[in-house]
């Protein structure tokens, strides 16, 4: 959830005396950091993921599933293992917004070796198993978005009501008790507060009910005018909501601005594939999604900022929440697609210009820092400019995007990264180790293949809308750049050549026990050189690919400018329609002929992109519609919308045997997956390892 800074929160009025001060150190910190970093350079490929899960408690005697309140308990537990070995532990336990939320990481980031890739699914197994073993017989971890009766009378366990003319609520919410919120550190309880108090009014989510021929109308609660809305009107229904978040470590601070604006267009396409959560306070919608939700609980915009009055007291209108999509590239390439008018504070890009900033990241970071600080401790508030990044990491932290650009830490050996923050939950380890391993083997095709996949940002904006309706995995057309023929050029090669820079003629991991070499810039790494055209294409200083000395990553001079988007099915982007694009997962094939593969690994992706190919396909179904056609089929829904408790239980007693491994769900996951996951790394490669420090510390 960001930072996680100890000490005293100041009440919303000290904290919003002290805006500006947190913004003008945080930029001075920014400015600092970008100096000593910003020649940082050939830092290896690291990544890891984020699976946030919800504790269920069953009641099987009276057939009802509420949400436990116990992560704070858990946790204490969970990083006993960590505090003991902090460099031996297979996992990581953080806390999220919900006192019935855990967060689970690897222990440490997986590396550019490809068997890594065979090591997701097993860690993610592990580590639902490690919470599993502190439950008790009648409770269950879950990786589902959203717990379908989240604030629908009594779904916490032990039960707690809201109390919303209770002046010391911190949410004030007509549904959404405050110990829901995680109580286990304070600022979860400062952001529900201090986001309600700058708004000047609780946070209005609104979503449309799905409209069944028994619904009643107008839905319960549902604001006066709008008959069809299922008002939710706390942080917790959208921060409740759990999802799947990836981390990449780059090589530098230009690769990683790459990756930032070249993920971006894709971050809607995910949204769509990974679809999950339909049902909000007990209520089927039209929505499939989480991200509208996320982004109306956290949106503190006043009602002047939101354009509703004329701006007196504030100084921008500002378009999104602080929760939404990105809204302007970062590389050089990507400038000529920021079509939307970017808001940015001129003081601040003023600043950072005179600091040494470029051009779009100075506008990137005066737009972050048009928000306000939402939550400050006493004990932070005045720090060494030179050394600390706190200031800026409270503005950067509470700017939750699709994508994040992330400075290296202080005083560490991480490097430049970028998050990827689009995907929902998937019921299965399965499935959320397929997601995980899919979007990193796109970096690494995207960086081999210099691939664009650049759209103007109001198309990406309107494919964020897109993404959420229902069903639009299998109904929607989304905007999409064409490949051009110097893209399907490069592919075509790299696959006719089909083999990767290599030490002594060995480029992995095979039955006889060679060692692979690690993954660099997506290409194998051999004194500098790595795949490209023809298959010579050079790694320069700057770690990017070049081709006779000149970048061609984006050199679609065949393409019209006004052709070059067209609107694509969720089945044409990923699996290819012939004269347009190739297909995000023919390309990876095509990648991976040129990279071998030891057979468990290989095994295992292709299992990976078979079950992407069928869902993209439609030949599965996402967990949205999944969950939506078990509401719809159950014997005691009777046509109104409604989830009951009963159905709720059922629900939920049957994800739990899916992700068991108990029940096969066909029209979810096919008739079984069965990767060849393992727990290690061959050790054939573990010299390697040594060598590359594939798996030192984050």
């Amino acid at each position: 959830m960001g930072l996680l800074s100890e000490g005293n929160p100041l009440s919303w009025e000290e904290t919003k005396k002290l805006a500006n001060h947190v913004r003008e150190h945080g930029i001075n910190q920014f400015i600092n950091l970008y100096h000593r970093l910003k020649d940082r350079q050939g830092d290896i490929l690291k990544w890891g993921d984020e699976v946030e899960y919800i504790i269920v408690k069953f009641d099987d005697d009276q057939k009802v599933a509420r949400v436990a309140l116990k992560a704070k308990d858990l946790l204490a537990k969970l990083n006993e293992k960590e505090l003991a070995d902090p460099k031996g532990v297979k996992s990581l336990w953080r806390p999220e917004y919900g006192a019935y939320m855990i967060e689970g990481t690897p222990g440490k980031p997986f590396g550019g070796l490809m068997a890594h890739f065979n090591l997701v699914e097993a860690n993610m197994r592990y580590r639902r198993e490690e919470v599993t073993e502190l439950l008790a017989s009648d409770e269950c971890v879950m990786s589902i978005t959203n717990f379908p009766r989240l604030g629908a009378p009594n779904f916490t366990y032990p039960l707690y009501q809201p109390r919303p003319e209770d002046p010391l609520s911190a949410a004030r919410s007509l549904y959404f008790p405050d110990e829901a919120i995680f109580p286990g550190h304070p600022r979860f309880k400062t952001l529900t507060r201090n986001i309600r108090m700058r708004r000047g009014e609780k946070v209005s989510i609104k979503l449309k009910v799905f409209k069944d021929v028994n619904t009643k109308l107008p839905v319960e609660g549902a604001p006066p005018g709008e008959p069809d809305v299922v008002l939710l009107d706390a942080m917790g229904f959208g921060m409740g909501c759990c999802c799947l978040q990836l981390t990449f470590q780059a090589c530098n601070i230009t690769e990683a601005r790459r990756l930032y604006d070249q993920l971006a267009p894709l971050c809607p396409i995910m949204l769509a594939l990974t679809a999950a959560s339909p049902v909000y306070r007990g209520y089927l919608t039209e929505s499939d999604c989480r991200w509208n939700v996320i982004s109306s609980s956290v949106d503190c915009r006043t009602l002047e900022e939101r354009g509703l009055e004329p701006l007196t007291n504030s100084k921008f209108h500002i378009a999104k929440s602080r929760y939404d999509s990105i809204d302007s590239y970062l590389s050089p390439e990507g400038a000529k697609y920021n079509d939307v008018k970017l808001t940015y504070d001129e003081e601040v890009y003023k600043r950072l210009i005179e600091g040494g900033i470029d051009h779009l990241l100075a506008q990137h970071v005066a737009h972050l820092f048009i928000r306000d600080t939402v939550s400050l401790f006493s004990e932070k508030v005045h720090q060494n400019d030179k050394e600390d990044t706190d200031h800026f990491e409270n503005i950067q932290s509470t700017n939750w995007q699709t994508m994040r650009f992330k400075p290296p830490p202080p005083n560490s050996s991480i490097g430049w990264r970028v998050e990827f923050r689009p995907c929902e939950a998937q019921i299965s380890d399965f499935e959320n180790a397929a997601i995980v391993c899919f979007v990193v083997l796109l970096t690494r095709v995207i960086l081999s293949y210099q691939l664009n996949f650049l759209t103007p940002i109001s198309k990406v904006d309107e494919n964020m809308q897109t993404a959420q309706k229902r069903d639009a995995c299998r109904k929607e057309k989304f905007w999409f750049r064409k490949s051009s023929k110097s893209t399907e050029q490069r592919a075509a090669c790299v696959q006719l050549n089909g083999t990767s820079s290599a030490t002594n003629g060995s480029s992995s991991s095979d039955e006889a026990g060679n060692a692979e070499p690690p993954l660099y810039n997506g290409a194998a790494k051999l004194n500098g050189h790595g795949i490209g055209l023809n298959g010579n294409g050079n790694v320069n200083a700057n770690g990017t690919h070049t081709q006779n000395g000149a970048d061609s990553d984006h050199t679609d001079t065949d393409d019209e400018e006004n052709e070059l988007f067209q609107l694509l099915t969720i089945n044409e982007i990923f699996n290819g329609k012939p004269g347009v694009f190739p297909g995000l997962v023919p390309l990876i094939r095509s990648y991976l002929q040129s990279m071998e593969v030891d057979t468990d690994t290989h095994c295992t992706i292709e299992q990976y992109l078979r079950f992407i190919q069928k869902r993209a396909a439609g030949e599965l179904i996402t967990t949205a519609t999944w969950i939506r056609e078990q509401v719809l089929s159950h014997p005691d829904y009777k046509k109104d919308s409604v989830v009951s408790e009963r159905i709720n239980y059922d629900l939920l007693k049957c994800i739990q045997r899916i992700q068991e491994g108990k029940h096969v769900e066909p029209a979810l996951l096919g008739q079984g997956n069965h990767s060849k996951t393992k727990d290690f790394i061959p050790p054939a490669l573990q010299k390697q390892l040594a060598k590359t420090g594939c798996c030192e510390d984050k």
